[in-house]
């Protein structure tokens, strides 16, 4: 039986690896459920409802598949009521190529997903410790990597340089934005530049990996955490599985470049399921600060 899981998983993870190899930055969107209907697990194959997906933290109730969520709603999660306050809210992305139909679809990402960037920053509190955090949302043209996005993560790790402050960065993304170009790629040097200076001044950077964080994001600022945490099951590497096996000529171990896989190769620190992401975030802020209580 458990084989027989592992195996059904392993194909979908397969296919998400084609998907994100055909170069494609949007997902499908989170479809809103109606009540009282049933939704089928597509990893076990079991059935739920929309309560009970809520009530669970958006993780299957048979085998805790961990659904893909909005920024605001993981920052509900993760932060003390109330404490949220956003920063650059309105920065958008201005279209620099003029690349066809391009304006178009930032709209309809804005109608749809109720934000303007693929990534929500700001500062808030954990257990009461205020922390600058940062929160991509794959909903949004599938979290690739802009200027914009470039723009305003910097503007959080200055913020928090500034005021001294913990960094928590919770990535998702399908890598650099193809309609920005170049634009988009120089992104890479410029959050990882930010992230150096951080870090040169005493800062504390925790990397949350969520699923999907592969591309420009995953080779800058995703992974250079000194604390790298990861979501059950995550998808996280650079290029896709067949283009790395096309380039070496070898064959790749299944799901190698899954959350599990990276952290017995050590390159992840721990995996963290959603249940106890606040948690292990306090505890980790507590530790930075000395052990203190709040």
């Amino acid at each position: 039986m458990e084989n027989a899981f592992k195996e059904k998983r392993d194909l979908i993870f397969a296919f998400k690896e084609l998907r994100l190899q055909g170069m494609e930055t949007e997902e499908e969107p989170i479809k809103e459920v109606p009540e009282g209907l049933f939704i089928k697990c597509k990893y076990c194959g079991e059935s739920y409802t929309k309560d009970e997906l809520q009530n669970n933290l958006y993780l299957c109730p048979h085998c805790s598949h961990h659904e893909p969520i909005g920024a605001y709603k993981r920052l509900e999660m993760v932060l003390d009521k109330d404490s949220f306050k956003e920063i650059n809210k309105d920065m958008h992305s201005n279209d620099p190529l003029n690349f066809p139909g391009y304006q178009k679809k930032l709209q309809k990402q804005e109608e749809k997903c109720g934000i303007k960037e693929a990534l929500v920053t700001g500062t808030g509190t954990i257990d009461g410790i205020k922390t600058a955090i940062g929160v991509m949302d794959s909903r949004f043209l599938m979290a690739s990597m802009s200027a914009a996005l470039g723009e305003k993560l910097t503007l959080l790790i200055e913020l928090a340089e500034k005021e001294h402050l913990p960094l928590i960065i919770f990535t998702a993304s399908g890598g650099a934005r193809m309609q920005e170009g170049i634009f988009s790629l120089m992104q890479m040097v410029k959050t990882a530049q930010a992230i150096k200076r951080f870090s040169d001044s005493g800062g504390l950077y925790i990397a949350y990996l969520t699923h999907p964080t592969t591309g420009g994001v995953s080779a800058s600022f995703a992974t250079l955490g000194d604390i790298t945490l990861a979501e059950p099951d995550a998808l996280i590497g650079f290029a896709g599985q067949r283009v790395i096996e096309q380039t070496i000529g070898q064959k790749l171990p299944q799901g190698f470049q899954l959350a599990e896989y990276l952290q017995e190769h050590g390159f992840v620190d721990h995996i963290v399921s959603r249940k106890e992401m606040k948690k292990t975030l306090s505890l980790l802020l507590r530790l930075h600060q000395g052990g203190q209580e709040k």
